[in-house]
């Protein structure tokens, strides 16, 4: 399943922070445990220490009882947590996303010629997505003409930076491949990769003029068409911006690749 190393590492740093905060209010419980009894449909408290040992708490003593039953409580939740980041640990240990798929990469050349595998491999459906065909948008007169490391036209220099970095980092791009968004129509997003962890596409669009009122409202307009979409930043949306004052720099794309993109794919 792919991701799921990533679940259970979240998983396992969610459930850790738990057991630090069960660990912690242990830290200031008082000695023994709670024992509930009713006397004429009132509840009576007793602190019960060393087995039997039984000491009767008054009424006017209201936080003894509640300090007591979060201690079992802390401690029941403790000790299931910790079962659970046992159990996390022994899969993690020899568990990779990609340990089905390695069967079939870590054979020889001429024997992998001889085998289909079960499932296509990543760099199989990576491949098959790049070389899909599609209608990129037109360029009109009078636009720059821009052109990558690729080889490809774009329209931007910051556009080429990007196209520049990505290409550089091996990461498969379709620069202006066109999508439907429910509600608003066609768009050209400036690139569009695939997610390895989720089989989905992934769209980075540039705004560069930001600082023109009508450029910048219907930007606006564009992406919040996408989270109409259920299609949102740092999820399926990498979204960067650009002024004629603040141009788009280098160390930007670095952070934002660094930060997200490799996380998504």
């Amino acid at each position: 399943m792919q991701g799921l190393r990533n679940m259970l590492l979240q998983e396992q740093k969610h459930l850790q922070e738990i057991a630090d905060k069960a660990r912690m209010g242990m830290s200031v419980e008082p000695e023994g445990h709670l024992r509930i009894s009713r006397d004429k449909n009132k509840p009576r408290y007793y602190q019960c220490i060393d087995g039997n040992n039984e000491i009767y708490i008054p009424r006017s003593n209201k936080e003894l009882p509640k300090l007591l039953a979060q201690r079992t409580y802390n401690r029941t939740v403790l000790k299931k947590v910790e079962a659970r980041l046992k159990q996390i640990g022994k899969i993690l240990q020899d568990y990779t996303d990609d340990e089905i798929e390695k069967i079939y990469t870590s054979m020889h050349k001429e024997r992998q010629l001889l085998v289909t595998p079960i499932e296509p491999t990543w760099n199989q459906l990576l491949m098959k997505w790049y070389e899909e065909e599609y209608q990129g948008k037109e360029f009109k007169e009078g636009v720059p003409v821009i052109f990558t490391e690729k080889g490809e036209r774009v329209r931007s220099k910051s556009e080429k930076i990007i196209a520049d970095y990505l290409y550089r980092k091996n990461i498969l791009y379709k620069y202006e491949k066109p999508l439907y968004l429910n509600g608003y129509g066609i768009v050209y997003p400036d690139f569009t990769l695939l997610s390895r962890k989720t089989g989905k596409e992934i769209y980075w669009e540039h705004e560069g003029m930001m600082d023109d009122q009508e450029y910048a409202r219907k930007a606006i307009q564009k992406i919040e068409s996408y989270q109409m979409n259920d299609i949102y930043q740092a999820d399926r949306l990498i979204l960067t911006f650009e002024t004629k004052q603040c141009v788009l720099n280098s160390k930007i794309i670095e952070n934002l690749t660094a930060r997200y993109l490799f996380e998504m794919i």
